[in-house]
């Protein structure tokens, strides 16, 4: 093989692994491993009523987090 097969060869794959790891910072940082409840819930959240309140829940801490961010930033008229 000549030198510059070997050489595009190298910086190509030092591109896809740096693809690679900027793939997995970003998922880390975006939290998309963050899954420590997925199998606890799966079995406590067994049956379709359960699945709804789970849901429920779920929408209740979106908009309570929604609700306190909107009053964190209020600022009253001058």
């Amino acid at each position: 093989m000549s030198s510059s097969i070997i050489a595009l060869m190298i910086g190509v794959s030092t591109f896809l692994g740096a693809l690679g790891l900027l793939a997995l910072i970003w998922g880390i940082r975006t939290g998309q491993f963050d899954d420590q409840a997925k199998f606890l819930d799966g079995a406590r959240f067994d049956g379709e009523e359960e699945l709804r309140d789970a849901v429920m829940m779920e929408e209740k801490k979106k908009q309570a987090a929604e609700k306190a961010k909107r009053e964190k930033n209020y600022m009253p008229a001058d």
